[in-house]
């Protein structure tokens, strides 16, 4: 035996019809033959809805004493025993009362399916979980009851029944929805007409978003990697920088400009760990894309140009937003970046590359390095400043000890002064200080001493060996300060 499966009318606002439509549906159902019983319908003294009623086999309910109040209840029990194929319970938010099977209508409906009854049933947007506190911001109501949105969410079929906020008003003055003493109270409260819109549209995109899932269910089970252009999705990849709030709000307005845009944001942190932007920086980036409506995200991959664009793809992406290269132009001629990358492998997904203060682009100090212009500055004295006094050193102890060093010995005291260097000012001051090592090196240690002749083919190689070590442990130790600068 399968499991039963459910079906929700969902309603915009009380009166736009959803009782009816479940009763018209039923009624239908019978005509063909089907095994339909009603489980409970809340007819609310409505005579269209009662008389709607005539023909559907109805399952008695219970009576529940309760404080010396005589409340009445679907009987669970009995719609199990009757066993039909398909039955109707309405208000699936419903409480039920006191010494019932369960606390809730929606926990009744469960049993059913489990039994392997399709249910269809009712409920208003106001009452889904998610929701509780929107709608209390706009009508002012606490909703008492409520049911939980992975609920409503696994129905098979959820059908919104939705009504313009004047005719559903026009419908509460003729007297179908309230009794006449309740309409004018109605109609000046929770039936504004600024309510009804605002509650219409919530439940719009709470669907919206429910049929976007079941389209992305849909999509995976049939291997689809092709963008569907259902709406509007941009998905924008920060890195944690500076230019992260800049490209964001630059994704919000994109997305504001189509109806259901929607904004989400996308983080792509190493797989192995060892590089990442600072926390304080990713919080701030958080809190921004909340703060535009958007949805946050984090991703681990080693390939961070294939993580954006797979992430795009699954997340069936209109457009990626990402910030223009900061690498210098003979980086991207050796290799290419991650923008240029993205966009040769975007296929159908659009491409909007920003630039900002940092990209290479843009002419400034901070698209060279990251670190200021202290640090530089002071690495670039004291490399300098370094190198000369270590040079008089071992000049001085040539001449005590009445006999050179040695040049494997001079050039590692030489290196692990560039590699200060690259530790105080980076990448730059530490180039230099390997240049003007070598430099110095041929001319005060290397023979014939006193010019930058090199007899000894070894020593030649020796040099050269020299600044190729030191510019590579130099750019291993300056990311290394970076990493640790930005995680402080």
């Amino acid at each position: 035996m399968g499991r039963g499966r459910l079906r929700i009318y969902l309603g915009a606002a009380p009166g736009v019809g959803k009782t009816v439509a479940m009763l018209s549906e039923g009624t239908r159902r019978r005509s063909r033959g089907t095994d339909v019983v009603v489980g409970v319908v809340e007819t609310h003294d409505r005579a269209h809805t009662a008389a709607m009623l005539e023909g559907l086999e109805v399952v008695p309910r219970r009576v529940v004493e309760h404080r010396g109040a005589t409340l009445t209840e679907m009987d669970l029990p009995a719609v199990l025993a009757r066993k039909p194929q398909v039955v109707l319970v309405d208000e699936l938010a419903h409480t039920n009362a006191p010494g019932s099977e369960h606390e809730k209508r929606w926990q009744d409906i469960q049993t059913l399916l489990d039994a392997g009854i399709d249910v269809i049933s009712t409920v208003n947007i106001q009452h889904l979980e998610s929701l509780n506190d929107a709608v209390e911001d706009i009508t002012g109501i606490v909703q008492q009851e409520t049911v939980p949105d992975a609920v409503v969410r696994a129905a098979d079929q959820i059908e919104l029944v939705d009504m313009s906020p004047e005719a559903l008003r026009r419908r509460m003055a003729h007297g179908n929805v309230y009794k006449a003493a309740k309409v004018d109270a109605a109609l000046a409260n929770y039936f504004r007409v600024g309510n009804l819109s605002a509650l219409r549209e919530l439940a719009l995109l709470w669907l919206a978003d429910r049929v976007d899932e079941g389209l992305g269910t849909y999509r995976e089970a049939h291997g689809i990697d092709a963008t569907w252009p259902t709406r509007e999705r941009i998905v924008v990849a920060v890195t944690g920088g500076p230019e992260s709030e800049a490209l964001i709000r630059r994704g919000a307005r994109i997305a504001a400009r189509g109806a259901g845009g929607e904004l989400v944001v996308l983080y792509v942190a190493r797989a192995d760990g060892l590089a990442g932007a600072p926390l304080d920086s990713l919080a701030r980036v958080r809190r921004l894309t909340e703060e535009v409506a958007g949805s946050f995200h984090t991703v681990s991959g080693e390939d961070r140009a294939a993580a954006i664009l797979h992430f795009a793809r699954a997340e069936n992406a209109s457009t990626i937003l990402i910030g223009a290269s900061r690498r210098p132009w003979w980086r991207t001629v050796l290799r290419p970046g991650i923008t240029s990358t993205v966009i040769e492998d975007s296929g159908d997904i659009d491409v909007h590359v920003v630039t900002h203060a940092r990209s290479a682009g843009h002419h400034g100090y901070a698209a060279g390095s990251p670190l200021s212009r202290r640090r530089v500055l002071e690495g670039l004295l004291y490399g300098l400043a370094g190198l000369a006094l270590l040079t008089a050193a071992l000049l001085a102890l040539d001449a005590h000890l009445g006999q050179p060093l040695g040049l494997p010995l001079i050039v590692q005291l030489y290196l692990v002064h560039t590699i200060a260097t690259a530790l105080i000012g980076g990448m730059r001051p530490a180039l230099l200080t390997a240049i003007l090592s070598s430099l110095v090196v041929n001319w005060f240690f290397t023979p014939p001493v006193g010019t930058l002749t090199i007899y000894a083919p070894q020593n030649v190689v020796a040099l050269i060996l020299f600044v190729v070590v030191a510019a590579a442990v130099s750019f291993v130790v300056h990311r290394s300060s970076r990493r640790a600068q930005r995680r402080r």
